[in-house]
Parts: C-alpha cells; sequence; structure tokens
C-alpha cells in the first residue's frame, strides 16, 4: 500500500462511483464536491469487505473526530446523500468533512477545507464500522 493511500471496499466504491454518475446526469450542483471524491477514490486501495481493516472509515461507519485546533470532539456517520441529516451528524459522503474522512484510519489526521481556511481533524475511534460488524451490504 502506497504511504497516504485510503481503503475504500469494493462494495463502496462501486455504489460510490454510479452515485457520482447519477448525481451528474441530475444536475447536482456541487460539482466541485463530486470531483474531489472521485479523485480521493481514484487514488485508494480497493480492498474486498471481508479485508478491509476494522479501523477504516467506510461507508456508514460511526466515527468519533477531534478537532485539532481547539480540542472539540465530534460524532458522526458517514452517509450517502439522501440519508443526510446534520441533525443527527450524518455527514454525506460529497460534503467536504465526509470525503475527507472516507478511508482513513483511526489516529490518522485529515485536514478539513472550511470557508475560513483548512481544520484538522483527528480520527479518534470509530464506534459502528459495518464490514467489522459483519453487515457487508448496508
Amino acid at each position: 500500500m502506497l504511504q497516504g493511500a485510503i481503503q475504500v471496499t469494493s462494495f463502496d466504491m462501486n455504489r460510490l462511483f454510479a452515485m457520482i454518475e447519477t448525481l451528474r446526469k441530475n444536475g447536482f450542483p456541487e460539482t466541485t464536491n463530486l470531483a474531489k471524491l472521485e479523485e480521493e477514490l481514484a487514488r485508494s486501495d480497493e480492498v474486498a469487505s471481508e479485508e478491509v481493516a476494522p479501523d477504516v472509515v467506510t461507508m456508514n461507519s460511526r466515527v468519533l473526530l477531534r478537532d485539532e485546533a481547539n480540542g472539540h470532539e465530534m460524532h458522526c456517520t458517514l452517509v450517502f446523500p439522501a440519508d443526510a441529516d446534520a441533525s443527527s451528524n450524518r455527514v454525506s459522503v460529497v460534503a467536504p468533512l465526509g470525503t475527507a474522512i472516507l478511508g482513513y484510519r483511526v489516529g490518522d489526521v485529515i485536514d478539513w477545507a472550511m470557508p475560513r481556511g483548512v481544520r484538522q481533524y483527528k480520527i479518534l475511534k470509530i464506534d459502528y464500522q459495518p464490514e467489522a460488524a459483519g453487515d457487508f451490504h448496508l
């Protein structure tokens, strides 16, 4: 595995590329976000669902993040756009934070581009990862 490479399961990879294609056809307005997600997928290591490490953020994972600037911790679940809900901390994979955490591991520090600059978040733990729980097709 390349230094800095992220892991995405084949199942998620197929669903994400199909989602990107559908969103583009339907005139999804945030084309920059779609392009960034495509870039992340293109540089990732594709792994079988049964072989992904339990400390990797996959689709539908619940994670605990810490803002490295102020120590604020936040739980979120990485979801597809249709399931996103800010009030429930369900973050779309197409949103900058969602794209930023996909495929990274516990202990990694990720950069999240915000309007006022880049914030750094550390992935502290994964409370739930579908593959580790045996839920291979969520």
